[in-house]
C-alpha cells in the first residue's frame, strides 16, 4: 500500500534517522573499543606453530603442511592487529624454523628461542596459531587451549573461541581445554594454542587452504584479541 502525504514522509524520515543512529552507535562503540586498547601501549605475541624441517600435520587430501597454513594465518591477523595499533612480534616469520642447523635437539632450541622472544617481548597476549589432527576424520572444527591456572589465559581463549563458534562455518560450538603444552607453560604471560581446525578431515582441510577462509579465521582471532585487551584495559 502506498503511504502519502505528510505520514509517508514522517514514516520515511523515521527510518533514516533509525539507520543513522544504529550507524552511529556502531561506529562509535568501535571508537570505544579502539580507544581502551590504543591508550595502552600493548604488545601482542603471535606464534606460528613448526616450520621448517617441523612440518606438523599434513593434510589428508592436498599434504599441506600445518606449518604453512599456520604462518599464513599469523601474517593476516599481524596485519589487523597492527591496523589497530597494536604492536605485533612474530615468533617466526617466515617457512624457516628457530633451531638453526636440524640437528639432534632441533626441537628443543626451536621452543627455547620462541619463549626467548616471548620473555623479551612482555605482551599481554600470546596466541599460538596450529592446525589439527586426529584418528577419526569426522572430527572437526577450531579448538583454544589454555593453561590450567591461567584465568587471564581462560578468558582470553573464551573471547577468542566465542568469535571462532560464531563463524557460519562452524559446525559444532567448542570450549576451551585447559591444555599442558610448553608454549603454554614456559613464561608466565597470558598465552593460548588456537588450533584453527583439521587437517585428518577432509572437509576442514577444504577450507584451511582457501585463501578466503585463512582471511576469515584471521579476523575471527583478530576480533578475540581485541575483546580480550578491551576488557582487560576497562578492569585496570
Amino acid at each position: 500500500m502506498r503511504m502519502r502525504g505528510n505520514a509517508g514522509k514522517t514514516i520515511f524520515l523515521a527510518g533514516v534517522l533509525t539507520l543513522c543512529f544504529f550507524f552511529t552507535l556502531s561506529v562509535c562503540l568501535s571508537v570505544l573499543v579502539q580507544t581502551a586498547v590504543d591508550t595502552q601501549s600493548i604488545t601482542v605475541v603471535l606464534d606460528a606453530g613448526h616450520g621448517g624441517v617441523d612440518g606438523g600435520v599434513t593434510g589428508v587430501n592436498t599434504g599441506v603442511k600445518e606449518s604453512e597454513i599456520n604462518l599464513a594465518v599469523v601474517k593476516k591477523l599481524q596485519v589487523k592487529l597492527e591496523a589497530a595499533g597494536i604492536n605485533v612480534v612474530l615468533t617466526r616469520k617466515t617457512d624457516a624454523g628457530l633451531y638453526g642447523l636440524a640437528v639432534k635437539g632441533f626441537k628443543k632450541r626451536d621452543m627455547q628461542k620462541r619463549r626467548e622472544i616471548i620473555e623479551r617481548a612482555s605482551p599481554a597476549a600470546v596466541v599460538s596459531v596450529h592446525q589439527n589432527s586426529y584418528p577419526r576424520s569426522a572430527r572437526r572444527g577450531a579448538q583454544l587451549f589454555y593453561r590450567a591456572d591461567s584465568a587471564e589465559g581462560q578468558t582470553l581463549a573464551n573471547n577468542i573461541q566465542a568469535q571462532l563458534n560464531d563463524m557460519p562455518e562452524c559446525v559444532k560450538k567448542s570450549t576451551p581445554l585447559a591444555g599442558d603444552y610448553y608454549i603454554l607453560n614456559c613464561t608466565e604471560y597470558t598465552s593460548v594454542i588456537c588450533e584453527c581446525g583439521f587437517l585428518s578431515s577432509a572437509a576442514d582441510e577444504a577450507l584451511l587452504v582457501t585463501d578466503d577462509y585463512r582471511e576469515k579465521l584471521a579476523d575471527a582471532i583478530y576480533r578475540g584479541i581485541l575483546a580480550y585487551l578491551s576488557s582487560a584495559a576497562s578492569n585496570r
